[in-house]
């Protein structure tokens, strides 16, 4: 019956009227045992000034009660606070007694109300046990009672520091999820074979697969702060072949509020396991140049540009221009700001290619700031579509810095990409003719042009990662097109990050490259995707090799074989030496370029892509006739 009664009333709070009631009947009760103990348990007192006494000691414990507020807490939840507060006001009940009754033996008001000190601290000590202990006895009982009610899922928490303790008090005071923690692991000697709250904390050479079965552990919660990729894929590779889900709980400058919510943890991403350390850029120079500036964003409905989109908004900038052609996910990114509360924006559908309304939008807004990130980014797409390619990529960047020279912007940022480096396809080349007419600019004498370059984004719009999660959703197989092929990945907030340092370090004419550490083999991504989707390979989920796709690569490079870099006060960022180019010439090429490609021959113009980057050299693709023969 009980049980039934907790099943239907788990979202509900016992009344804190209830808990005052009780509370007092309690008091009571240890008033009497309070005088039974005195006494030796006889009834060798004055019963009569008993009976007297103890509606003075209710009224009194009722008005410290609502004092103190003690019984405002909530009893499931009942921690050292909660204790606190019933400490001060059983205090104040002694007190008031106290002074009661030496005020009562000052003024001989009536005898029988003289309550003996030796009762009154009988009583404080009793209350302060018995009101306590029931909170702690009924948080016990109404936890043991629901996970008898509701299937538990056994849980260890890694990290015996502050913040697996702060996890398990997030997960002990969340009462609708269905989680027993049976103990910590931490790495720490001095640490081990303790307890925190009862809960045993183990070393981790106890996690193996009989301690798992035996616990039916299911879950295992990291909750460690600033944990190393490679050490986090040390545990998730142990756990993962035990069938144990990794989750992960978020750095604390992501906690709400200052609050870790359960709903926080989340399982372990393949972005966590990158075997890179990541690059934090914390300067509040960006904040200050970008404040009260007018900035542009191009491409802001994509991955990267929503991202910039959402940094530069929290930089107090006097008005953020939202510019991209693609309506819808221009929309989700305008209601998520208006949503944020934050409305210091606009939305603009454009094309960049459209020379009419581009420079209609700097005439009406008149940006101080641009950051490009409008383009086409899909190798082999591009390869099919050249015309395309060069239009976006080539004639809607030389418009945007055009009109950024006509209208005295101060600063212009392209994003680029790692595959303009030494290109083996139309789209990467595309991008290295942008970067050119940008280098070109460097030295036009009002706005300072800069580029940043960097490597594959995880989670981006088309990245392999979210292809993976969907070929996982439908069963399989993973594609990937050789077993050899190797990627640099960053984050977006780092690839951001970069932009937006880029726009305020330029002086001009730089392109700045990322350390990104090692490259990875995206064939193991593959695996680890498939282990931490909780399957196992191959028996759940295959991977086929599919062959390298038109103008793909092997492996990617952050710098051409004729350059080499600089350093920057970053250790993280540099600034890639690039060959001088002759600017008159190159910008004519550019010209010809764009011209011919409205003849929608793509082998013509696609020669010319190849005569402006010599280094272009298609690969799997039906340009490599064009291509010249190599000494």
């Amino acid at each position: 019956m009980l049980k039934r009664i907790l099943q239907n009333t788990t979202d509900k709070y016992a009344s804190r009227w209830l808990v005052l009631v009780i509370d007092l009947v309690l008091v009571v009760q240890t008033f009497v045992l309070a005088y039974l103990i005195r006494f030796n348990f006889s009834l060798d007192f004055n019963v009569k000034d008993f009976f007297i006494q103890q509606p003075i000691v209710i009224l009194v414990a009722l008005v410290s009660f609502l004092i103190v507020g003690s019984y405002k807490g909530v009893v499931r939840h009942t921690g050292v606070k909660d204790a606190m507060n019933v400490m001060f006001a059983v205090s104040l009940v002694a007190f008031l007694l106290i002074l009661m009754v030496i005020l009562n033996n000052t003024i001989n008001l009536y005898s029988g109300f003289t309550i003996p000190f030796s009762i009154i601290t009988i009583h404080y000590l009793l209350n302060l046990v018995v009101l306590i202990a029931s909170r702690f006895v009924f948080k016990i009982a109404y936890r043991k009672l629901m996970s008898e009610i509701r299937p538990q899922t056994n849980i260890l928490i890694y990290g015996a520091g502050d913040s697996g303790f702060i996890t398990h008090s997030a997960i002990v005071k969340d009462t609708k999820n269905s989680i027993n923690v049976i103990g910590f692991i931490d790495d720490n000697p001095t640490k081990q074979g303790k307890k925190i709250d009862g809960l045993m904390i183990y070393p981790s050479k106890v996690l193996t697969r009989e301690f798992v079965l035996r616990n039916r552990i299911k879950e295992v919660i990291v909750s460690i702060q600033n944990v190393q990729p490679n050490r986090l894929m040390q545990i998730t590779d142990d756990l993962i072949a035990y069938n144990v889900k990794v989750k992960i709980v978020p750095a604390i400058d992501k906690w709400i509020d200052g609050q870790l919510n359960i709903g926080q943890i989340k399982p372990v991403k393949i972005e966590d396991l990158l075997d890179r350390d990541t690059i934090e850029i914390d300067n509040p120079v960006i904040k200050r140049n970008l404040k009260n500036k007018t900035v542009l964003v191009t491409g802001a409905a994509g991955s990267i540009g929503s991202e910039i989109a959402r940094q530069i908004s929290r930089c107090n900038v006097k008005q953020l221009i939202l510019v991209d052609q693609a309506e819808s996910p221009l929309y989700d990114l305008q209601q998520e700001f208006v949503q944020t509360k934050y409305s210091n924006f606009s939305s603009e559908v454009a094309d960049v290619r459209d020379y009419s309304r581009m420079h209609q939008i700097f005439d009406k807004y008149n940006p101080q700031y641009v950051f490009h990130a409008a383009a086409y980014k899909h190798v082999p797409l591009m390869e099919a579509n050249p015309y395309e390619a060069i239009r976006v990529n080539i004639s809607g960047t030389k418009l945007l810095a055009d009109l950024s020279i006509l209208y005295k912007v101060e600063k212009f940022v392209m994003i680029s990409t790692d595959k303009a480096v030494n290109p083996t396809n139309v789209m990467g080349t595309t991008k290295r003719i942008a970067e050119m007419y940008i280098s070109s600019l460097a030295k036009n004498g009002t706005t300072k042009f800069i580029t940043t370059r960097f490597g594959n984004v995880l989670g981006s719009n088309g990245s392999v990662i979210p292809l993976f999660k969907k070929q996982i959703e439908v069963g399989g197989p993973l594609t990937v097109t050789h077993k050899d092929i190797t990627r640099y990945f960053m984050t977006i907030p780092e690839a951001c990050q970069l932009v937006l340092e880029a726009g305020i370090m330029g002086n001009g004419g730089e392109i700045y490259v990322f350390d990104m550490g090692a490259s990875i083999k995206i064939y193991d991504v593959a695996i680890k995707m498939i282990q931490l989707s909780g399957l196992k390979f191959p028996e759940d989920i295959d991977i086929e090799i599919s062959g390298l796709r038109p103008g793909e690569k092997l492996y990617e490079e952050l710098l051409a074989n004729n350059e080499n870099t600089q350093p920057t006060y970053h250790e993280k960022i540099m600034i890639a030496k690039v060959p001088t180019i002759n600017t008159s010439e190159v910008k004519l090429k550019i010209e010809e370029i764009c011209e011919v490609n409205l003849e929608s021959d793509n082998f013509k113009v696609v020669s010319l892509l190849k005569e402006l980057v010599p280094e272009y050299l298609s690969k799997n693709s039906i340009y490599e006739k064009l291509d010249k023969p190599q000494k």
